[in-house]
């Protein structure tokens, strides 16, 4: 059925390029510009948020044979993930139940037993404490009951999604809303991770709305790409995930053939977005690259990362390591140099209070309806939410 959907899809965008159209909202929707800015907004977005909706944290192929983990930090929250010789991942807050210190350093590596750097307790891959030193010294202490803490994690579409609040449930389907299914064809399970930029930004919003946004293209990167890029978009939604494509004047000899011989890498173009901080997009280095953007507030409202992945659907040579890290230092510097310096821009102006407003116009539907899921979550108590993931919301349609 999902390949039913990408060329449905594309039969859209073939209509739209006939046409000369795209996509186009009821009206002009306006956000606060305080929302941007103001802290007690910022905090809600974390715990109504980032602490409570499932985040796109790795990749299966990252931890693809048992013992392999990623330790990286999220939102404050330290994370420990792992796969087990069950092949199962499980996720975990990383940090030590003897005295709070981080067991594990940020990064990808494979071990049996995980030990803690300050008094050496150790802990296997499921989290079970297995080992503390000089116990008879310690005193009286069941291992059962002081075992890593356990998050919420699924594996959808080759990609590892992990819910920071301990306690809290995963609903996988309801937050994909049958996106997985579609990012099924990414291909993702057969990558190979190739490289990765860290690059500071702006608000999480203010960098995150850039990913949904081709109308500022050929303006803010006429010196890179911009040039050769249109202003015109189409947007898909699956509850609060989104892909954005262009009328691609290519797609109409796609029609010479039977919609069941249609090429599927070519129906898979694009920016494909996970709520609430991921964009995925693909590139031409001799091969297929894809990028997947990470983007992660920072410790305020005026920051944040974002992190860069890259990752080839083959087995990389060492050539086309080499091609994919030029690709990667090409853009980096675009984000760095071109969005994210324009992002901190806005964040000053905004500052000074003369414009109460942002606007994202009829042609901006991407913009719309990331704002109005973020307004909806933050309203949903913790009841509502999987109902909302499901079942939508009609306004940000």
């Amino acid at each position: 059925m999902s390949f039913e959907q990408l060329v449905a899809m594309a039969r859209r965008n073939i209509a739209h390029v006939k046409a000369g159209t795209q996509d186009q909202e009821r009206d002009v929707f306006r956000v606060p510009a305080a929302d941007y800015l103001d802290a007690d907004r910022w905090q809600l977005e974390m715990d109504r948020i980032f602490k409570r909706v499932p985040l796109t944290l790795g990749f299966s192929s990252e931890l693809r044979e048992p013992g392999a983990y990623k330790a990286m930090e999220v939102a404050g929250v330290p994370v420990l993930m792992s796969r087990g010789a069950d092949g199962a991942i499980r996720a975990f807050v990383n940090m030590c139940s003897h005295r709070g210190a981080i067991v594990v350093d940020e990064g990808v590596g494979t071990a049996r037993r995980f030990s803690c750097p300050y008094h050496g307790w150790t802990y296997d891959q499921h989290g079970d404490l297995v080992g503390i030193p000089d116990r008879s010294d310690f005193g009286d202490v069941d291992p059962s009951c002081h075992g890593l803490t356990p998050l919420a994690v699924a594996e959808r579409a080759g990609l590892v999604f992990v819910v920071l609040t301990p306690g809290a449930a995963i609903d996988i389907d309801a937050f994909m809303a049958g996106y997985d299914e579609l990012l099924d064809h990414l291909r993702f399970d057969d990558c190979h991770v190739v490289g990765h930029n860290r690059i500071d930004g702006p608000n999480w919003k203010v960098a995150y709305d850039g990913y949904l946004d081709f109308y500022h293209l050929p303006v803010l990167h006429r010196e890179s790409f911009g040039p050769d890029m249109g202003t015109k978009a189409l947007y898909d939604d699956w509850g609060p995930h989104q892909r954005v494509t262009m009328p691609n004047p290519s797609y109409l000899k796609l029609e010479e053939r039977p919609e069941a011989e249609w090429d599927e890498t070519k129906l898979i173009g694009g920016v494909w977005t996970i709520f609430p901080h991921v964009s995925v997009a693909g590139f031409d280095a001799g091969f297929h690259v894809w990028m997947v953007s990470q983007l992660f507030p920072g410790p305020t409202a005026e920051t944040s990362t974002t992190i860069q992945n890259f990752l080839v659907t083959e087995e990389p040579t060492d050539e086309m390591r080499a091609a994919a890290a030029g690709q990667a230092a090409f853009l980096e510097q675009v984000v760095r140099d071109e969005d994210y310096h324009t992002g901190r821009r806005i964040q000053r102006a905004l500052a000074t209070g003369a414009k109460r407003e942002v606007m994202f116009g009829r042609n901006e539907g991407g913009g719309q309806r990331f704002h109005r899921w973020v307004d909806a979550l933050i309203a949903a108590d913790d009841d509502e939410l999987a109902g909302l993931l499901s079942s939508g919301i009609e306004a940000a349609r």
